[in-house]
Formats: C-alpha cells, sequence, structure tokens
C-alpha cells in the first residue's frame, strides 16, 4: 500500500495546491483534504472531508482513514473564512493542539510536517544580520501571528519528544509571494501608496509559491539519499530586497510617516479593510528579516527555482501597473540619492538593523 497523507487547510490556495501536487506522487495512494469550510477550487481526486482541526473529531479523521503523513497547512495570518483575528488564532493553536493530541494517540502516523514561518524570529533593532535555524530571538513576538507561530512550534516539539517515532519536519517560510498571494504583506504591497516608517528601509526575503509547494512534497516523502528532512528548516529564496526596491519595482510611491504614527495609519487602514496593519508587520516594516537557507540547501536538499528578487517581479506582474512608472520612480529616487549611493547594491551596505 501507498501513503495516505491528510491535509489540513486544504480550502486555501496553497492546501489546495498541495493536495493536487502531492496526489501525483507515484507513492501516494491516497489523499484526505480537511478543511472547516467548503473549498472553492478543485481537490482532483483527494477525499475532501469538512472537519474543524479545534474539534476533537480530527482523531475520528486519523483513525478511521490509517493516515501515516499529516501534512499541516492551517495556519495562517489570515482568516480563511468567517471570523477575524480570534478565529484564525483559534485555528492556529487550539487547531493545531488537537491536531498534535490526534496524532499523538493515532499509532498509524509517521510523518509530520508543519508549515512555520520566520516571523518565530521577530523583528527588533538589534537582531543579528542574519537569522540561523538555532538563533534566539532578542525579542520574542508579543502578539498576532507571529506569537501563534511561536506557540505552534512550540507544541510540536512537545509532540516530537512524546513520539520519536515520528519523523517532524517544521518549515519556517519567509514571505510568500506569487500571483496568487494571501497575506498581510501581500495586502500591503498592494496597496496604490506605500506606508513606509521614516527612517528606515528594512531588508526583505520572499519565497514563491511553487516552491513552497515543492519544498512541502520533498518534506512529506521519505529522505533521499544524502538529505534529512526531519527537523527545523529556514525557507526563503536567494538574495534580499530593501523595502524602498520594492515599492520601485511596483511603481507605487510611498509616504513616511513617523514610527509613533504608523500605528495610527495601521489602524485606518484596519477600520476601512484595506489591510492588517498589524504591530508585527510594522516591525518587520521598520527592522527587516533575513535568514539563513544553509540548512535548507545542505541538510533538506532543497535549492528554490525562484530567487528572492524572482519572486517579487512574479508578484510585481501579477498587480499590473503602479500609480507611477517604476523606471521613473527609480530616476527619481537615483537623482535624490545622489552620487553616494551609486557605487553598488545599497543591500550590501545598509546597516543590520534597518536605519538609513
Amino acid at each position: 500500500m501507498g501513503k495516505i497523507v491528510l491535509v489540513t487547510g486544504a480550502a486555501r490556495q496553497l492546501g489546495g495546491r498541495f493536495v493536487r501536487r502531492i496526489q501525483r506522487d507515484p507513492d501516494v495512494d491516497r489523499v484526505i483534504a480537511v478543511d472547516a469550510v467548503a473549498p472553492g477550487h478543485q481537490l482532483g481526486d483527494a477525499d475532501f472531508v469538512l472537519a474543524d482541526i479545534r474539534q476533537s473529531a480530527i482523531a475520528r479523521v486519523l483513525a478511521e482513514h490509517s493516515v501515516d503523513t499529516v501534512v499541516h497547512l492551517d495556519v495562517s495570518a489570515k482568516a480563511s473564512g468567517a471570523g477575524g483575528r480570534t478565529s484564525v488564532k483559534e485555528t492556529n493553536v487550539i487547531g493545531t493542539m488537537q491536531l498534535l493530541g490526534a496524532c499523538q494517540k493515532s499509532p498509524s502516523v509517521q510523518r509530520l510536517v508543519v508549515k512555520s514561518s520566520t516571523n518565530v524570529y521577530g523583528s527588533a533593532p538589534r537582531d543579528p544580520a542574519v537569522f540561523t535555524e538555532t538563533t534566539t530571538p532578542k525579542s520574542l513576538p508579543s502578539g498576532g501571528f507571529a506569537k501563534d507561530a511561536v506557540e505552534v512550534e512550540g507544541y510540536v516539539r512537545g509532540f516530537a519528544r512524546r513520539r520519536p517515532d515520528v519523523a517532524v519536519c517544521v518549515l519556517r517560510f519567509a514571505n510568500i509571494l506569487g500571483p496568487e498571494p494571501d497575506s498581510p504583506l501581500a495586502d500591503y504591497l498592494a496597496l496604490p501608496v506605500l506606508p513606509t516608517v521614516l527612517g528606515y528601509d528594512p531588508r526583505l526575503q520572499f519565497v514563491h509559491e511553487d516552491d513552497v509547494v515543492d519544498v512541502l512534497e520533498i518534506a512529506a516523502r521519505e529522505p533521499r539519499r544524502g538529505t534529512l528532512n526531519s527537523g527545523t528548516f529556514n525557507i526563503a529564496g536567494d538574495g534580499v530586497l530593501l523595502l524602498s526596491q520594492c515599492s520601485r519595482r511596483l511603481g507605487r510611491p510611498t509616504v513616511p510617516v513617523l514610527l509613533p504614527a504608523v500605528t495610527w495609519v495601521g489602524s485606518a487602514l484596519h477600520t476601512i479593510g484595506m489591510t492588517d496593519f498589524s504591530p508585527e508587520q510594522i516591525r518587520l516594516l521598520t527592522h527587516g528579516r533575513v535568514v539563513s537557507t544553509v540548512q535548507m540547501r545542505e541538510t533538506l536538499g532543497f535549492r528554490p527555482r525562484f530567487s528572492t528578487a524572482e519572486t517579487f517581479a512574479e508578484f510585481v506582474r501579477s498587480r499590473g501597473p503602479g500609480l507611477l512608472p517604476p523606471e521613473l520612480v527609480g530616476r527619481a529616487v537615483g537623482r535624490l540619492a545622489g552620487p553616494s549611493r551609486g557605487g553598488g547594491p545599497a543591500v550590501t551596505t545598509h546597516p543590520t538593523h534597518g536605519a538609513r
């Protein structure tokens, strides 16, 4: 018999793509797609089960289908259906607790893959230039999705101690972008004018949606010779982009705002439903974040097809033209910057903490 894979968060765009992909694996016999809401996309030949992972019924699903591989993708910064931040947190944290409890009791489960985020490192002024998987954050996230991700990983580590026979893989994704992104940062970058923090130009990393699906497939299978897909791995495209570079490539002007006033701007944008400008996102857009992907390449054996710049270019093409032609914005910024910044890429001389 082939593998029986259960995928949570199947109603989300990313979950649906992975469900369709993993069915093509010749070693997979059945795919059980789970979500609390019905998907608006096709799931191929997968068996869809309408179930809320926050409820104990998820244990019955594992038992009834003799699931041996669980891919937990229902950890997100945005709600997939009705409900706001409270609903998202419950799904992220309570849902993960219930799912892990069910996995712990299931003798058939042999592999667990969990979608996490580089948000677990937070964003602070004294952060290291590059985070590795073992770096201790200078300041743990105090709320929002970042705190959810920290709690989720804590529960996963506890599960791994209780079930050492289960291969556990945690993938910490950088900001996911592409033609069809679904994240607060993508919503922010889609604004006609980008509010930024005065005096800061953060470094950002992106990972393409296609690469996310590819690495999830690697994590859900038996490891290839010379690789190991158990453990925690940062997943990001090569290189970094400054927020100023992003705005120029989008053709969207920026409005620098004093740091204390950014919260007011974020509240106003949230009130009118334009984007969720949360405190964690404000910290990211102030201090930025860059992670090492050495373990991703050398241990997991995964090499992304898209760099950070190529991923962002795909996102730009999907958004359409901004208010200003990118070439015009670039020339204007270059004239204002003067010859002192013309000698090389801004990323090589930019301060670690993101202040200009």
